[in-house]
This record gives structure tokens, sequence and C-alpha cells, in this order.
């Protein structure tokens, strides 16, 4: 297994600590979590014999090809069960999913749908409550997940119908070689250094297919929205305010927006069209100086068998934030949860099976495997297992900023349809179609009032 380099780790210190808050959670918890869950425990040996020979079906991401193939062998190892896995990409798993139990073909009995998702799911009976099977089964460990990540991923109106899978935050990768040919010796602490920087490096390197940063702007939630909530989260802002009202034309995510808009043109290009695929390409080839990605790029970037040519040319750091000095915070962009499915036959080892798969000890060898799984922490236990933290410390760091205050998505009914309209309007106002970032914000607030209601 490969070392993330000492000289890397060093530089990271620089970046502003955690809030008080966070740093509590993380020993707290820590003590909670230790001799709880794992592959050994309820979800191993001690219900093998009761499912032997059996099969489960599994719909995942598709981007969670290699995790689900990871999966299956030591699932099917511990258990003799064998799990089935489709991948669709992760727009499609909520339709295909609705689609299987509606039109009662009943092929899937276990999911890791995104988590904006579940309020649908849960509302046409898609996916199973899981309230009374958690409460009764301390070898969940709900207190070990994370504090910030746990209630969007799991709850709905207050009843449990997910338990978190893949963490899922970004942060900011930049690629120290190109930093240091364009005299900067430290990444930035904020929208608007970030942007200075991206200008510079663009108009000195582009010439030679460099760019300051590859720009996630494809039209999708989780890609150009992403890129969105990363601001929102930097500049302080929320998708639904205290009351649970809908605040997606604030101040912060009109700064948002605007600070969006400032590394458009610097970007590789295009940035409308720059998917996983497109930015991903280009940081692994060293043409790009930055890219907002989740924390499991840096497996694959210190993984030459993955394709990397920045092995030992890359660091990793929080999100900008508005002004430096200020406690970084993480952006649940993405991220999925482990459901049952509503018309399974198969409900109590589809439990065991999703018990299993979201405990420490799955977690924890999630994040180190190889090829890379694409998995991120989702307990504080796994966030702070010791290989981890040997192997790639800089990304248990930056992964810590999801303990306290993380910015995440709505997840109510009308959830999936509000995220995609925000998208829409982002990409129509990038694109020039729209009035000032404050109009286009606008009616999209009143877009998501209609949908969500107004707390």
């Amino acid at each position: 297994m490969t070392s993330t380099p000492p000289s890397r780790t060093r530089r990271l210190t620089r970046t502003r600590g955690r809030s008080v808050l966070a740093l509590a959670a993380v020993a707290a918890l820590t003590l909670s979590a230790c001799g709880q869950g794992g592959s050994g425990g309820s979800g191993g040996d001690a219900f093998a014999s009761d499912f032997e020979g059996e099969e489960l079906n599994l719909l995942m991401n598709a981007s969670h090809e290699g995790a689900g193939e990871w999966l299956s062998e030591q699932f099917e190892e511990e258990t003799g069960v064998t799990v089935n896995v489709t991948t669709v990409p992760y727009d499609e798993i909520a339709s295909q999913l609705t689609l299987d139990q509606q039109s009662g073909a009943n092929v899937y009995d276990v999911s890791a749908p995104w988590y904006v998702s579940l309020g649908d799911l849960a509302a046409d009976g898609t996916i199973q409550p899981l309230t009374e099977y958690v409460e009764a089964n301390d070898d969940v460990d709900v207190d070990d997940f994370i504090p910030s990540i746990w209630e969007p991923y799991s709850q709905v109106d207050g009843e449990t119908y997910g338990l978190p899978f893949d963490g899922d935050i970004h942060a900011l990768f930049y690629n120290t070689e190109i930093l240091e040919r364009n005299g900067f010796d430290a990444p930035p602490e904020t929208w608007d250094e970030y942007a200075e920087q991206v200008a510079t490096i663009t108009e000195n390197e582009s010439s030679d297919g460099v760019y300051g940063a590859a720009v996630f702007g494809e039209q999708s939630p989780m890609i150009l929205g992403a890129s969105f909530a990363n601001r929102l989260a930097g500049f302080g802002g929320e998708f639904l305010d205290e009351n649970g009202a809908p605040a997606v034309n604030s101040p912060e995510a009109v700064a948002s927006l605007e600070a969006l808009e400032d590394i458009w043109d610097d970007a590789l290009p295009t940035p409308a069209e720059t998917d996983f695929g497109a930015g991903n390409s280009a940081w692994f080839a060293g043409n790009v100086a930055f890219i907002e990605n989740w924390t499991d790029l840096g497996v694959r970037s210190q993984d030459p068998e993955s394709g990397s040519e920045v092995v030992d040319n890359w660091g990793v750091t929080y999100l900008p934030r508005a002004e430096a000095g200020e406690d970084p915070r993480a952006s649940l962009v993405a991220g999925f949860s482990w459901v049952v499915t509503g018309n399974t036959e198969k409900t109590e080892l589809a439990q065991q099976f999703i018990e299993w798969a979201a405990s420490s000890d799955v977690n924890s060898d999630l994040l180190t495997a190889l090829p890379p799984t694409g998995i991120d922490p989702n307990r504080v236990s796994s966030l702070e297992d010791e290989t981890y933290g040997d192997e790639f410390p800089e990304l248990q760091e930056v992964n810590r900023s999801t303990l306290d205050g993380a910015l995440a998505w709505p997840t109510g009914e009308n959830a999936t349809e509000a995220a995609q309209i925000l998208t829409d309007e982002l990409a129509a106002y990038l694109a020039g179609q729209r009035g000032t970032a404050q109009e286009t914000l606008d009616g999209v607030q009143h877009e998501w009032e209609s949908l969500l209601g107004d707390g």
C-alpha cells in the first residue's frame, strides 16, 4: 500500500483548525465506538447459517462498482449469501427502484440511492422504514455515525429509512508542481484567493494545455449542483433556514453563484460539459492545478495502477471559505444510504446486509482498499481508523470537517425535483440566459417554496 508523502502532511497543517465542538465529537464518539459493529459482528458468522445459499439483489451507483464487487465477495465469504449487484448512474437509482417496486417486478432487495431521494422513495412506499429495526438493534451503533451525516442520510420526518454508506464530501485537491511553477507556496484559503490562483495559472499555462481548475459544471445536481453547494458551505449559507423554509436566495447563496461565475471562464474548457470523467482525467494527467472532488480521489491519485500521473505531486485541503481564518465547513454534496425495498420478501436478510455494509469495519476496509472503491468515511470510528490515518493522514484530516455543521441538501418529499430545478437555473445563469444572480435565485426560491413549503 502506498503511503501519503510526509511533505504533504506538513503542508496541511497551515489550514485553520476545526471547531471545539467538532473536536469534542471526535473524542466522545471515538470512545463510544470502540469495539462496536464491524464485519465480524452480527452481520457475519452470527447469522451465516440462517441465510446460507440464499441470494440478495442489490442496485447501486455505477461509480460504486468496485465497492459492489468487494461487498459481494466479502459477504458471500462470511455468510454464504450470493449478492447480485446491478449498477446504474446515480440519478437513475431512485426511478429504477420506484419502477421496480410499483410495477410488481420486485427484483431488488437492497439499494444505496443518493440520500436526497430518501423522502420521495419513502413517500411512495419504494423503501421500508427501519426505525423499529434500528432502535431494537444496538449493533447498528447509531452513535458512531458521523453526527452531521446521520440525520440527512437516514431520516425522513423523524423516521429512519436508511443507514449511511458513502460519506462523500468534497475537498480541494491541488497539484503541487503546478502551484510551485506559478509562484504559489500554498493553496487558497478563501474563494477570492482561489479565483486569483486559478486565473493566474490559466493565463500562464493554458497555451500548454494546463488550466487553473477543472470545474464540474455538467447540468446535474451532483455535478454542477455540487459545485454550487461547495461555495454555499464556504460562504456559510444553507439550503433551508432553521425553520425548514427554503433559503436559496440568501446573500450567501448569491455570493456562491457569483463565486462560481468568477472562475467559469478560467476553468478547463468547457465547464458546462465537464463531468466526473473529463475532470478526473485532466487531474490524473496533471493538466489542472485544482479540482473539487470527493476525498477518495486521494486514494486513486496515489495509486499508479489507477492511471494516476500525479503520484506524490498532489495535496488536499479544506474547501475555501469567505474569509481567511474561518473554520472549514464540509458540503455533503453526494452521499449514499443503504435502504431496504418496500416489497422484498427478504426483509430480514436485507436488514442484516445493510447493517453489515454500514458497519465500522466494512467502511474502514473500503476506505483504503485497492483497487480504490470510491468510498469515504461514514463513521467516527472508521474516520479515525489507524490504517486510514497512517496511509492518508491528509484525507483523514479533511474528512473531520464533516463532524460538525456540514451542509446537507434537503431530503424530504420533492427534494430531488427541487435539486434539479436549482441546477437547471444555475446552468441557465452561467450560460448567460438569466438576469443577475439574485434574480436567478429569487426564481429558484419561489419554486422551492411551492415544492417544499415555507417551513
